[in-house]
């Protein structure tokens, strides 16, 4: 069996590593995110590199107080032509993202780095594309009524593996990036540093 150390609360992520026989224990890495990602859009980076960062800085923050494990941080986000879109803080937040995505295509970029003693040795970055059918404003606010505030911060606006397939015309990408971890490039990482 495989072991890391995940740097997340995120019970999507855990999920994922358990489903594909990999042990983990959870250290939560804490990393305000939002400062540095006004920082970073500030300097113009791309949803791409602000989730990289991300994935790294809470990696890095867990891997220093933990000598020679390795330490998973993930990150994901939304792209919408160039705009980030974040989780969302409230019910109301939802709602504006779902309106926001709307009858459109974006991407959901899911960055995902191994570090070792406070620095990164390996990362990854995948991306879906889906396209979201057109809904009413009614429509959207019934969605988000099927679904528990818990499901609703922990997976982002739409859940792939559930009620939210039914907001998409098109899909194409994996799946476990959708849900915030390419577990596939993780376990080869893995396999060869075991």
């Amino acid at each position: 069996m495989l072991n890391i150390i995940l740097a997340s609360k995120s019970k999507v992520r855990k999920e994922i590593l358990d489903n594909h026989n990999v042990f983990c224990n959870v250290k939560a890495s804490n990393v305000d995110e939002e400062p540095i990602k006004e920082s970073l859009l500030k300097e113009g980076a791309s949803p791409e590199i602000i989730s990289k960062n991300l994935a790294e800085l809470k990696a890095n923050k867990v891997s220093q107080k933990m000598n020679n494990s390795l330490v998973l941080g993930a990150d994901s986000v939304i792209d919408l032509t160039g705009e980030l879109i974040s989780k969302p803080e409230s019910r109301d937040e939802a709602l504006k993202i779902l309106k926001k995505l709307n009858g459109k295509k974006h991407s959901l970029i899911s960055s995902v780095c191994i570090s070792k003693n406070g620095s990164m040795v390996w990362n990854y970055t995948d991306k879906a594309h889906l396209t979201m059918k057109h809904f009413s404003e009614n429509e959207l606010i019934a969605y988000l009524d099927k679904i528990s505030d818990e499901k609703l911060y922990a997976y982002n606006v739409y859940q792939i593996e559930g009620e939210g397939r039914t907001l998409f015309s098109n899909i194409d990408g994996d799946e476990n990036t959708i849900m915030g971890l390419p577990i596939k490039k993780i376990k080869e990482y893995l396999e060869l540093h075991k």
